[in-house]
């Protein structure tokens, strides 16, 4: 029984840790920033017709809609709408998978917090670091083997997710009419996807570090202070 407990424990621990993971690895990407770079390297400027004002603009009304909403997605230019509305009800379904993803996640620090607040004592605080450098090292281990795999099959792999969390036919959009994916081309969703498996890598490998450090830590603590006391 303990020990299916302890493998339950470890399970959603682990869960949890890569909701919270994944979340904070994709907040730095989520800033006109990072999307105005990428857009230049992916000539959206050339795609869209835009100036770099009018662009600018534009990208920054659809990111302040998406994540701070209200998730209207009507900017315009001189009067006239840029995204059409089957662009615009897209862009409504990915807030709403945005806003899902990060309640689960907000679920998963809370997680986290509470599995923090029951382990009492060494014994227990040691467990929950080494659960979390296990699940740090899982992380970086599944992201690496599944970047490499989405970077051979990227067209497949973005179907694929579309496929899961979108109604079907409401994510196919023509390059050659259609602003949305003039504003974001494929250049820019391949580099950004990597951006954020790099980040989720480096933030599984620190977890993986200081979760064996505490772990150590917390399991020799107690062996030091008796060995100090007899001398």
């Amino acid at each position: 029984m303990e020990t299916l407990r302890g493998a339950l424990a470890t399970i959603v621990v682990g869960v949890a840790t890569a909701l919270v993971v994944v979340a904070l690895a994709m907040l730095p990407f989520l800033n006109p920033v990072w999307v105005g770079f990428e857009q230049g390297r992916a000539q959206a400027a050339a795609w869209t017709g835009f100036s770099e004002s009018d662009l600018a603009a534009v990208t920054g009304s659809v990111l302040h809609d998406l994540v701070i909403g209200p998730p209207n997605f009507a900017v315009a230019l001189a009067g006239a709408p840029v995204l059409q509305e089957r662009e615009r009800a897209h862009m409504r379904d990915v807030r709403g998978v945005f806003a899902s993803f990060f309640l689960l996640a907000a679920g998963g620090a809370a997680v986290l917090v509470a599995a923090f607040l029951l382990a009492k004592g060494r014994p227990a605080r040691a467990r929950l670091w080494r659960r979390l450098g296990r699940a740090g090292t899982a992380i970086a281990m599944v992201t690496v083997v599944g970047g490499a795999l989405g970077v051979l099959f990227f067209d497949a792999a973005f179907e694929a997710f579309h496929e899961l969390f979108f109604p079907p036919g409401t994510y196919l959009f023509d390059p050659a009419t259609d602003r949305l994916v003039q504003l974001f081309p494929e250049q820019f969703w391949v580099e950004t996807t990597l951006g954020v498996g790099v980040v989720i890598v480096v933030l599984g490998l620190v977890l993986r570090f200081v979760g064996r450090r505490r772990s150590a830590a917390l399991g020799q603590a107690p062996a030091a202070a008796q060995g100090g006391a007899a001398g």
